[in-house]
């Protein structure tokens, strides 16, 4: 499932199952060679909305090539790093051996559509993630991992905005927007803290510059 320029960003997605063989062709692909995959940063928007955070427990729910993980196991998080595709998962743990964090990361082949943890955390963060399931769907199962207390992050992409810079349509179970994701959160159950959809630009591996939206939620369970 789900990361930056060469995971998340180099195709288009319409007319795909994201299955485990969708992610697994993926991975085994040219756009996911070594040395791309240890360039990939953590998305721009996990420092801003986790760094005011306690470090605990974390769950990161698509983590593909594992940069999102790593950064959280650098700043203390005990990390579950879990993802369909068993392709991620190897080029993640062999960027994890270099990163002098590995022992914080514990990395788990499984389809988050039929998985569930035996245990709830203190942050739930999923990075655009394409799950085999609804997207919604896949944020509300998520978002019943958190622990009372806890956080859940949510970023995503915002399809329509890069429908219309690249004239292309992906499918329509995979769009969100920040309104539609906080309306699925109860108002009894989460304060919502950041609810936003900012743009940011991107080098994509065709050398090409692209404009994309990105949808942010971060919200935190009562106790």
């Amino acid at each position: 499932m789900s990361e930056q320029a060469v995971r998340r960003e180099g195709g288009d997605p319409a007319g795909h199952d994201f299955d485990e063989a969708y992610w697994e062709e993926h991975w085994q692909g040219r756009a996911a060679g070594p040395e791309a995959v240890h360039s990939i940063p953590p998305n721009p928007h996990l420092a801003r909305e986790v760094g005011v955070l306690v470090p605990g427990t974390a769950l990161d729910a698509g983590c593909g090539a594992g940069a999102e993980a790593l950064w959280l196991a650098a700043h203390g998080w005990q990390v579950t790093a879990a993802d369909i595709s068993a392709a991620a998962l190897a080029r993640a743990a062999d960027r994890a051996a270099s990163s002098g964090v590995a022992q914080r990361v514990r990395w788990l082949q499984a389809d988050l559509s039929s998985w569930a943890p035996d245990t709830q955390f203190d942050l739930v963060t999923t990075s655009y993630a394409h799950p085999a399931m609804p997207q919604l769907e896949f944020y509300d199962r998520i978002a019943g991992w958190v622990a009372p207390g806890g956080t859940l992050l949510v970023v995503g992409h915002l399809h329509a905005h890069a429908a219309q810079e690249e004239g292309h349509q992906p499918p329509a179970d995979a769009s969100v927007t920040a309104a539609v994701v906080t309306a699925r959160l109860g108002d009894a159950e989460w304060d919502v803290v950041t609810a936003e959809e900012l743009q940011r630009t991107l080098n994509a591996p065709d050398g090409r510059t692209r404009s994309l939206r990105d949808v942010v939620v971060r919200a935190t369970r009562r106790a």
